[in-house]
């Protein structure tokens, strides 16, 4: 039976939260509540500061200098490792560089390239994947000239699509719409016993849900920076390379900083025998910059209180949403056990965008995926159980009171 919680009930859950000193770090507008942490992370007190110093003192004061006196040049392999303690990887195995995008591009490459020699056709993915994870699959097999199908399945049919004929698999950990899991430890054990290997994409898993990378002896890993780490807009994603690889992978995006002595300008490559080899160009320090920061603060929280608290805030909303929205059109797309799923819960309802927008403008802010998906994320060491109960609430009015119906919400915007 479910209890109806009340607003007294969530603010004692408030008062005893361990992480409740977090929200004092963040720069968040007073009365709004942000549930669109799992698609762009809020600015840190720590990641402003941050970047006034790189940009004032190093930038400003050291100029060029700064490769050698601010650390510049470490910074792929210095966050990579911090990034690594929340993916379950070994120092050495991250690098922070480029975009997600371009970071799975890379990676897949690098696994084809460890089995060039079998006769292994196939890349194998989910339908219904994050488009552009899709998109790079269709680009690496353009550029392969034939030598590479991509097979693309529904969920339910990927163990079993796995074969002979597999190179590699390459799949969301958490999708990016339902935010179902996919049982990494088993795909890649299926994957491994008939010679393919695999590459995870964690953007939606990373800093959400406890994701052990090296328990799993998953092969590579790519993601991004700007959804749970909070590293802003465009932030430098990470790639995983495991260390077996490292002496035998291949990239074809091979920059000069992926070189063993990128400072010696010879015109023959000679690639780094580390995971600096998965490098590409120049890193972007500015950006790079406050992502630091931004990881430095989500490090000092206990990661069992921030999965805990993450796994209880998607709960309690999902049991709120059913006592005060239930029979206003709202269909759960999300798996129903919150241990099941990521840090988002999504609801379709036929007119989502407008709802959605009609939620923002009231001051609740979640997301919206085409056709009519309606997200709302649970970020730990920003959010209040409190927060769940306003946005209910709201969710509710909007519902009952046909709001969303008026013009100024049916616009599409060109960022949906």
């Amino acid at each position: 039976m479910t209890v109806d919680l009340s607003r007294a009930d969530l603010k004692a859950l408030d008062a005893s939260d361990p992480l409740k000193d977090f929200k004092d770090r963040f720069c968040l507008p007073d009365g709004l509540v942000y549930m669109n942490g799992n698609s762009l992370g809020p600015l840190s007190v720590d990641a402003k500061a941050r970047m006034v110093q790189a940009v004032s003192e190093e930038w400003g004061e050291q100029l060029i200098k700064g490769w050698n006196t601010a650390g510049w040049y470490d910074i792929p392999g210095r966050i990579g490792d911090k990034i690594a303690q929340i993916i379950g990887a070994n120092p050495g195995e991250t690098v922070l560089c480029d975009s997600t995008s371009v970071n799975l591009f890379k990676a897949v490459s690098a696994a084809l390239s460890l089995n060039s020699n079998s006769k292994r056709t196939k890349i194998l993915s989910e339908a219904g994947n994050f488009p552009t994870d899709l998109y790079i699959l269709n680009g690496i097999r353009q550029f392969a000239r034939g030598d590479y199908q991509v097979e693309i399945v529904d969920r339910d049919a990927v163990m079993a699509a796995i074969d002979a004929q597999t190179a590699v698999v390459v799949l969301t950990h958490v999708h990016y719409v339902s935010g179902a899991i996919f049982p990494m430890e088993e795909i890649t054990r299926k994957a491994h016993e008939i010679g393919a290997l695999v590459v995870w994409d964690l953007s939606h898993s990373v800093g959400a849900i406890e994701t052990n990378l090296n328990a799993a002896k998953a092969d590579f890993a790519v993601g991004c920076g700007y959804k749970h780490l909070n590293g802003g807009p465009g932030a430098p994603a990470f790639l995983f390379a495991a260390e077996r690889h490292h002496s035998a992978m291949q990239q074809p995006l091979s920059g000069w900083f992926a070189h063993d002595n990128p400072f010696a300008f010879t015109d023959e490559f000679v690639p780094a025998g580390n995971i600096r080899r998965m490098l590409t160009g120049t890193t972007g320090v500015l950006g790079a910059s406050a992502f630091e920061a931004s990881i430095d603060l989500f490090l000092e929280a206990s990661s069992s209180d921030r999965y805990k608290k993450r796994e209880k805030l998607s709960s309690l909303f999902q049991q709120l949403v059913d006592s005060h929205c239930g029979g206003l059109g709202l269909t759960l797309i999300s798996p129903a056990q919150a241990s099941m799923r990521g840090a988002h819960i999504s609801y379709r309802h036929e007119q989502g965008y407008a709802i959605m927008q009609n939620l923002i403008h009231r001051g609740v802010i979640g997301d919206f995926r085409a056709p009519d998906f309606m997200r709302f994320g649970f970020s730990p060491l920003f959010m209040s159980y409190e927060n769940l109960y306003d946005a209910a609430l709201i969710l509710q009015d909007i519902l009952q009171s046909r709001s969303y119906e008026a013009d100024q919400f049916q616009v599409v915007n060109k960022v949906t």
